[in-house]
């Protein structure tokens, strides 16, 4: 019986379109898929975006967008990633999905039935004027360490601290700018510190070969007591209070499964919502035992992965990862993180949009990854270098100086004698089946593709040593030229099997030149024959390196005024026009009753009446410091109904747009001699 596979990638936050780690991991994660089919393997390999949580929810808010319609934007941008750089995935669904509902309020009722669900008070950060518990990222102040200004509420990146956000000195919200306040609410936990799931978890994660021997190191430290002796698995936080955008929880109105527990979830939802399109039966095949359930994840969610979810699965009567593949991150340039702004940022679309060659990138990466947890680095010197030698030097050379010879004289068909030396060069290749077949299947791509190139050596010191192009001038040697060009087309068939789950767009092209159905593993056994091939035409270009060089140039740095925003777009002159500015005297300024940010000013525009208007300068401005004073009014702009009064124009004032760095607004004041009503031009 083939082998059954469940294989996911890590989920990606619907908040944005695919970085180059994206990439990474799904290369890296559908080499091995692609491997597994051609040896037979029966694989399911999906995804789906990670659709919920506070982020998702304000970014929405801001482009005026419901939730869900937010996500879906996102997830129309996902195709052209995918399809663009050939990842195989079988489904794409969404955290958002029924399924996803469905099975993550069944996981949590069976935790809370196995009473590994408990509650506790806590006290969190609450925004005043938007009504909500802010997340720790929305929470900005001065790290109590080293007194470094707008740091996180989790994290200082001036001096690397770690803390509370309760801890922040002067915090104010990321999302209104008011001072938080400290606001009890009661929260469910999942109870990771049981004896239960800490025994569990240490036998689970024993298992060999289940977790690579760094991630192993890694987490055991978790399963030592601290220094009091305490256990260091501590209870996981599941629950979030309304206003969110998840999935509310059983029997509790208005709280919410925190993202974290959702979202791994939806490996299970993308699966169900797969098998339910094929007709087949979700819960048969999870039941099955031989079924293979393996994971591809980046290092910074080990966390989440080898200890809240195989926990979380075990004790709600599911099957439980039988490995978890963790990679490291990408760097360039001998590992500088990448950086749009800097011009070290590799966007993946800009890739694409300059004609590089997806399937460059995708040998590139393979020829760095192996199977620990390092990360690998993009140096653009060595990617020319590297794909120029290996697949137009070594791989596609073999066919080119070989397939022009075998149309031109032999109408294409193949000899079925390839004499002593090349049938045992032919054999030195399949004899590496086997070895080449077990580096992909342990993840070691970067030596499964040095395997592959040192027989590419070969087989072109065999054409150096046969010569074709000199056979072909001699007379009585077509039997000999004859061979020597099957010997090459057979062998680039053969290096084609291997390369085929890096290559597969390349792989495919081969295939049609060759006229053969498309190739498996199992075809490294056997030989062509007497068959006849196709014409050739050229399969790759050697890599553009101007181009390269324009993927990492830095984007234009933006005019910007002083004031920190940029000059908007130009206007003609007829457009100024239509803003009528007017000299104001303000009569009278007094508070708002109700609000911390509006004064009321009465204003004489010489018009023959008083003028109401509000203005949010209240933190700069005592009202006794403005009577009297003249200014500037927008005097045709559309009376607003406010729930204080009308409002009945503007008052111009300058501010900086970061406000928090640059605090400051300044009402504007004409020089003497100017009188209310005048017109400014």
């Amino acid at each position: 019986m083939p082998r059954q596979l469940f294989v996911t990638t890590a989920l990606p936050y619907a908040n944005a379109g695919f970085h180059i780690g994206h990439i990474m991991e799904y290369t890296q994660a559908d080499i091995w898929v692609r491997y597994q089919r051609m040896a037979g393997s029966q694989v399911h390999f999906v995804c789906a975006d990670d659709a919920h949580g506070a982020p998702i929810m304000i970014a929405a808010e801001k482009a005026g967008k419901t939730p869900q319609d937010f996500v879906a934007g996102i997830a129309a941008g996902r195709k052209q990633y995918l399809d663009g750089f050939h990842i195989s995935f079988d489904n794409w669904h969404s955290t958002d999905g029924p399924e996803n509902h469905e099975l993550s309020k069944a996981v949590y009722l069976a935790l809370r039935h196995n009473e590994l669900i408990t509650t506790k008070t806590i006290e969190q950060f609450f925004d005043p004027e938007k009504s909500m518990f802010l997340p720790d990222r929305f929470i900005k102040g001065e790290c109590p360490k080293c007194g470094a200004k707008d740091q996180y509420g989790d994290s200082c990146e001036v001096c690397g601290a770690v803390y509370a956000p309760t801890e922040l000195k002067n915090p104010y919200s990321v999302l209104s700018g008011a001072t938080p306040v400290l606001k009890s609410s009661e929260h469910y936990f999942f109870r990771l510190s049981d004896p239960r799931c800490v025994d569990f978890l240490t036998q689970w994660t024993q298992e060999p070969g289940r977790l690579q021997p760094e991630v192993l190191n890694k987490i055991r430290e978790w399963f030592e007591p601290d220094e009091q002796g305490n256990n260091r698995l501590s209870d996981w936080d599941i629950s979030r209070d309304a206003p969110y955008f998840g999935i509310e929880i059983p029997d509790a109105p208005g709280k919410y499964f925190y993202v974290w527990l959702d979202a791994p979830i939806g490996y299970l939802a993308s699966l169900k919502n797969y098998f339910g399109k094929m007709g087949k039966d979700f819960d048969a095949f999870m039941a099955d035992e031989s079924v293979e359930q393996i994971h591809f994840i980046g290092k910074d969610i080990t966390y989440f992965h080898t200890l809240f979810w195989p926990a979380m699965l075990h004790f709600s009567g599911r099957k439980t990862p039988n490995h978890v593949f963790v990679h490291g991150f990408m760097t360039v340039n001998g590992g500088e993180k990448m950086s749009k702004s800097r011009g070290t940022g590799l966007d993946p679309l800009k890739y694409l949009s300059l004609g590089l060659n997806a399937e460059w990138l995708r040998y590139y990466i393979a020829a760095k990854l192996n199977a620990k947890v390092e990360d690998i680095d993009f140096n653009p010197e060595d990617f020319a270098a590297r794909v120029n030698s290996d697949l137009v030097g070594k791989y596609i050379n073999i066919a080119s100086r070989a397939a022009g010879f075998l149309a031109k004289r032999f109408d294409g068909r193949l000899s079925a004698d390839l004499g002593v030396e090349g049938s045992a060069l032919l054999e030195t290749l399949r004899a590496h089946s086997g070895t080449i077949a077990e580096l992909y299947e342990e993840r070691e791509f970067g030596k499964a593709l040095r395997e592959v190139m040192s027989l590419a050596d070969k087989v072109n010191e065999f054409v150096d040593q046969h010569k074709p192009w000199e056979l072909a001038k001699q007379e009585g040697m077509d039997a000999a030229l004859h061979d020597v060009c099957s010997v090459c087309i057979e062998a680039f068939r053969l290096l084609t099997i291997y390369l085929k789950p890096v290559l597969p767009a390349l792989a495919s092209q081969v295939e049609a030149f060759l006229k053969v159905v498309p190739l498996q593993w199992g075809d490294a056994a056997k030989a062509l024959g007497a068959h006849q091939i196709g014409a050739y035409q050229h399969l790759m270009q050697r890599v553009d390196t101007a181009k390269v060089e324009q993927l990492f140039e830095a984007p234009p740095a933006p005019k910007v005024a002083p004031g920190g925003e940029d000059i908007a777009p130009e206007i003609k002159i007829d457009d100024f026009t239509k803003v009528d500015l007017r000299i104001a005297k303000i009569v009278k300024a007094e508070h708002v009753e109700g609000s911390d940010k509006l004064l009321r000013l009465t204003l004489d525009v010489g018009e023959g009446r008083l003028r109401n208007v509000f203005s949010g300068i209240k933190s700069a401005y005592k009202p006794e410091d403005l009577e009297g004073k003249l200014t500037v009014l927008v005097a045709n702009l559309a009376p607003r109904k406010m729930k204080f009064g009308v409002s009945e124009g503007m008052v111009l004032a300058a501010s900086h747009a970061d406000e928090k760095a640059h605090p400051g607004i300044f009402v504007l004041e004409p020089f003497a001699g100017a009188q209310p009503g005048m017109r400014v031009r």
